[in-house]
Order: C-alpha cells, then sequence, then structure tokens
C-alpha cells in the first residue's frame, strides 16, 4: 500500500508511535509519506520507500494565527495526487483529521476518493477536544473518518462518553520494537549512576504538572529513608525548577540526577530497579511500557488506559491518584526483596512481549485493507 501518515513531529507518545509505526510498515513493503511541518524525530533515515514531505505555512499579516490546517490540507492534496497515495493515517483528531477530510473533499471534486483512518491518542479527546470551542470539530472530524482507532479501552471509552460518536472505535494499542531493548551493558556503567548497594529509581516525562512529579520526588524520598537508592529523572517541562528546589528543600538532591532529554534512556532502564509513573491520568501509558520492556516493575496511578498495561501485582502495581503513601509501600515491597525483585523484573518484560509492534502493526494492516475495500464499494 501507499500510505501517507501525518503526526505531530516530536517526541511526544503519538509522534513517537506514528513514526515507528511508518518505519515497521515500510519494512513490510509499504511505500510511507509522511506528511508534517518537520521531520520526525524519530525518523533518522529516509529511504527508498520512506519519504518526508514539509508542511510550509506561508506568513501573512492577515492572519493574527497562521493557518496550518489549510496549509496542510492543501499539502495532502497534492501529495496523494503527486504520490497516488492510497490512504491517509492521521494521528490526533484535530487539526489533522479535520485537514485530511478537507482535503478528501477537494480530491473527490477530481474523481479521487482516499480513505482517512484516524487514530486518537488522549489529549486530541480529553483536554482540547472536550473543550466546548473544539468540540463540534472534534465529533465532526471522528464521525467523517473512514476508520478510527484509540490507543486503549479507557480512551475508546472517555471518546463515546465525550462525544457524540457514530463510528465504531477500534481498540489498537500502543507498542514498542522489543528488539531493541535486548542491550547488553557492563556493570561499570552502571557504576556511572549509582554505587553497587544503591536501587535507581527513574522517572521518564515531560515534567507538566499532569504528571505529578512532587509525588515522584515524595516517592522517592520515602523510599531513600529505607535503603540506598538514587533517582533518575529524564525530560524537561514546567516542574522541572520546582523538582529541583523541592529535592534541595528535602536535602536529597545530591541522589536525584536530572538527564534532560537524553539519548540513552535505553541504557538508564537498563540499570534501573523500579520506575514510578504517579500521573493524573495517562491514555496508554507509553513510558511505563518502554520500562516494562526493558524488564523494570512499574509504580503508578490505577487511572486512564495504564491498568491496561502495568498489571496490578505482576508487572508491578496500581494506587489511586495522589496516594503516596501506597505507592511508597509498593515500592518497597518489591525493592526490599532480591528474589521479589527479580520476579517482578522478569513479570514486567513478560507483559511487554504482548505489545510488541510485531503483535501490534497487522492489526493496522487489516484496518487499512479493511477500510480499503469498503471504500472501494462505495
Amino acid at each position: 500500500m501507499n500510505i501517507g501518515i501525518v503526526c505531530y513531529p516530536t517526541f511526544g507518545g503519538s509522534g513517537v508511535v506514528a513514526t515507528e509505526l511508518g518505519l515497521e510498515l515500510s519494512k513490510r513493503g509499504h511505500e510511507i509519506h509522511f506528511i508534517t511541518y518537520n521531520q520526525p524525530v524519530r525518523l533518522e533515515l529516509v529511504s527508498h520507500n520512506v519519504h518526508y514531505h514539509e508542511v510550509n505555512v506561508p506568513e501573512y499579516p492577515l492572519f493574527h494565527y497562521q493557518p496550518y490546517e489549510l496549509a496542510l490540507s492543501s499539502k495532502l492534496v497534492d501529495m496523494v495526487k503527486l504520490h497516488n497515495i492510497e490512504i491517509l493515517h492521521v494521528h490526533y483528531a484535530i487539526p489533522h483529521a479535520y485537514a485530511a477530510y478537507m482535503a478528501k473533499k477537494m480530491l473527490m471534486e477530481e474523481g479521487i476518493n482516499v480513505p482517512i483512518v484516524t487514530t486518537l491518542h488522549g489529549t486530541d479527546i480529553t483536554l482540547v477536544g472536550s473543550h466546548p470551542f473544539y468540540k463540534p470539530a472534534v465529533t465532526f472530524s471522528i464521525n467523517k473518518s473512514d476508520a478510527v482507532t484509540a490507543v486503549s479501552k479507557n480512551l475508546k471509552d472517555d471518546t463515546i462518553r465525550l462525544f457524540d460518536i457514530k463510528n465504531d472505535i477500534h481498540v489498537v494499542p500502543n507498542f514498542i520494537d522489543l528488539d531493541k531493548y535486548n542491550h547488553e551493558f557492563t556493570d561499570c556503567q552502571r557504576g556511572m549512576m549509582a554505587s553497587d548497594n544503591e536501587k535507581i529509581i527513574t522517572h521518564i516525562s515531560n515534567l507538566r504538572p499532569v504528571k505529578r512529579v512532587q509525588d515522584v520526588i515524595s516517592v522517592f524520598y520515602n523510599i531513600q529513608k529505607e535503603m540506598p537508592a538514587k533517582l533518575m529523572f529524564i525530560g524537561e517541562g514546567p516542574e522541572k525548577e520546582n523538582v529541583e528546589r523541592r529535592c534541595e528543600e528535602l536535602g536529597i538532591i545530591d541522589k536525584v540526577i536530572f538527564f534532560g532529554r537524553s539519548n540513552e534512556i535505553d541504557k538508564i532502564l537498563c540499570f534501573s530497579d523500579l520506575f514510578l509513573l504517579p500521573s493524573l491520568t495517562e491514555s496508554f501509558g507509553l513510558a511505563a511500557l518502554e520500562a516494562m520492556a526493558s524488564g523494570v516493575p512499574v509504580i503508578s496511578s490505577n487511572t486512564g488506559g495504564i491498568p491496561e498495561v502495568n498489571i496490578n501485582g505482576f508487572s508491578g502495581f496500581l494506587s489511586d491518584v495522589g496516594d503516596v503513601e501506597d505507592m511508597t509501600k509498593n515500592a518497597l515491597h518489591i525493592l526490599s526483596d532480591a528474589n521479589r525483585l527479580k520476579t517482578f523484573k522478569d513479570n514486567a518484560r513478560t507483559q511487554s512481549l504482548k505489545f510488541d509492534l510485531h503483535e501490534i502493526v497487522p492489526q493496522y494492516e487489516a484496518i487499512y485493507e479493511d477500510t480499503l475495500t469498503k471504500c472501494l464499494v462505495l
């Protein structure tokens, strides 16, 4: 198939998943066209069947905000015609599904019918989409898509609850390439982060308030009172200064390492003993899955789609949002016994196997084929 993929080209989960999906589809013989305003961060190599087309938004003094949706829809029309794209897979309802539908209508004027598959990732539904200003456009975009997927059952349920949806929504979970998590590092590299007797606790996020990073600090503070430990903070965001200040106030700043946007996440996770994800909400919990793929058990909140990824008592533990005491108790339960820790590490890796891209990508292929068949009938 000749597939156009529209996504945000950033470090966010939706952009990462969309890019990894396109790359794997290209390996399976499909022609992939990424259409967005910057080259996706995970798109390191453009090959003979992976292409990137930049959406340029001209600056016009007339517009207070430059019309990206207009530029995107026009670019989609041009790319479909130029490269004979058969199907568009757009990630996020707005602006991408909205722009794709406009492109579809323009193409139909020329006798070209290109079906749209829309994947919902979370904030396009629970944050932006539910705002009264955008709700009609989101509802319209979802209902006008030829196929719709959501990355978790929880997100599907939220979408149906928040919007008047006429379309079926298929649950296709996020995924990772487990082959990339079969790394071997030496003990001396672990020694660069912590001593042999110290447990390594890790958190990865964009450090926004929704991630409840202050709870990460509170849980770690309680852990390090009971055993030697170090905390690895990976990511940048608006809460970073507050986190650093809190660590200084608690006297644990020397036990916390801030990596920023690290390119060595796999190495850090490989040496980690526990992963903390106390988020207020997560549509899926991709960071937790990445940790589990590295054999790291997860202490998380029980919100959103996280319980579909992290299995309570098996790959880690779930607690109510903000319940620092319960999270601490569960963390110490795992860390205090070497054999128990090994069991949870093994279980975490086992649970991650369900989300290997080789299991998930064929589900998208089946949806593409089914959607194309239905559109040909119409």
